[in-house]
């Protein structure tokens, strides 16, 4: 893993930690596969929290070159997260830097980099909000657990921007998620036009935990699912 001081301009400076691709999964032992994912954490939670590492790690030995990142507030370490546009312009200040640092990183032949954005929770929907920007630097989005709504409060919903998404989702949800069961979020997936798969972690909750069976046994099926969900929208 490797550490990287990032800009936010006014917001300040947080870090980010780069999981490179692991050589296994390299075509050339010089060139990547091309795919990367800035991963967003959920606002309890710091990008050091074993969910994201979790999730860095195993992404990175699947191939995928993966950055994760503390927002404005989590960075100086304040309990409250920031207002969304604050948010919004931290996360795409790191995909800017991000972009800008793999430029020139060698890609196997026949492939092209491409820049993956998601999140955990608030993490992925602040994903979904730049996605519905329509940022020209983007290829698609991951969202593990979204937020729908509040617990307890469907009336809150958190959807209003989804629509205006073009580029493709996954969104794993967790079957027992207080945020937003997968029978809820499917009526808001009918009405997006954009490309939306979702997979339901059987019994999970908002951290895809399910009771009875292993966390690691969980995860990596997740992993495995986001890992191949990648590359085949990038090969598309």
């Amino acid at each position: 893993m490797q550490l990287l001081t990032i800009s936010l301009g006014p917001e300040g400076e947080t870090t980010a930690s780069v999981y490179p691709a692991q050589n296994a999964f390299r075509l050339k032992p010089e060139a990547t596969t091309g795919l990367s994912l800035v991963l967003a954490h959920g606002a309890g939670a710091s990008q050091r929290h074993p969910f994201m590492t979790t999730c860095a790690a195993g992404l990175a030995a699947r191939g995928i070159d993966v950055v994760t990142f503390d927002f404005p507030y989590m960075h100086q370490k304040r309990k409250v997260p920031d207002k969304t546009p604050v948010l919004e312009r931290a996360f795409g200040a790191v995909i800017s830097h991000v972009a800008s640092a793999f430029s020139d990183a060698p890609v196997a032949s026949g492939l092209s980099r491409k820049i993956f954005i998601g999140g955990k929770s608030m993490g992925g929907r602040i994903a979904t909000h730049l996605g519905a920007q329509g940022r020209s630097d983007l290829a698609d989005i991951l969202a593990l657990g979204y937020p729908l709504h509040p617990p307890g409060r469907p009336d809150q919903p958190r959807t209003a921007h989804l629509p205006a998404i073009r580029v493709p989702v996954l969104i794993v949800q967790g079957e027992r998620d207080t945020f937003g069961t997968p029978s809820e979020i499917e009526p808001v997936i009918a009405s997006m036009s954009a490309a939306v798969t979702l997979h339901v972690v059987a019994g999970g909750d908002h951290s895809l935990l399910v009771r009875g069976r292993p966390r690691d046994e969980v995860y990596r099926e997740v992993l495995d699912r986001v890992a191949e969900w990648m590359k085949a929208v990038a090969q598309a």
